[in-house]
């Protein structure tokens, strides 16, 4: 087994990353709300149980396609660094270690202070996602408590 060594070319494309990540993240929760706001807006203000229920599911998959987008981010790297073969295993290890699973793949030596800041990035975002669906869903509970 070999020592590793961290080096400064990972410390900054992991640092990169992680902002990237950040960022389409930021784009992303914004995008859904604004979605989510335009929504409601259509389907008028007496929103019964199916329409917010609707406002819901859209929320979830807007907050899903925006994870699978900064998945994606990152397997690119993977590919363009040829840390993996190729783009399936890299989105699927890229996907495992977003989301803390971890992968029965690893990265190369030289690249693997990334699978710990893949998971840093992972977390942060499913936090702000968390805080974002809390929202809508507060904003659904509270409109149907006061119906009955």
């Amino acid at each position: 087994m070999s020592n590793y060594v961290t080096g400064i070319e990972e410390i900054g494309w992991g640092v990169s990353l992680v902002a990237i990540t950040m960022v389409l993240h930021g784009i992303g929760m914004v995008w859904t709300l604004r979605a989510v706001n335009t929504l409601k807006a259509r389907l008028g203000p007496q929103l019964g149980l199916a329409a917010s229920l609707l406002i819901l599911v859209v929320a979830a998959w807007l907050i899903t396609v925006s994870h699978l987008v900064e998945v994606f981010t990152w397997a690119g790297f993977f590919l363009w660094k040829h840390a993996m073969p190729n783009p399936s295993i890299a989105y699927y290890f890229a996907l495992l270690d977003y989301t803390t699973l971890g992968s029965e793949y690893d990265l190369p030596s030289n690249w693997r202070l990334l699978e710990g800041m893949i998971a840093i990035a992972g977390l942060m975002t499913f936090a702000w996602s968390t805080g974002v669906f809390f929202a809508v869903a507060q904003e659904f509970q509270d409109r149907e408590l006061r119906r009955t």
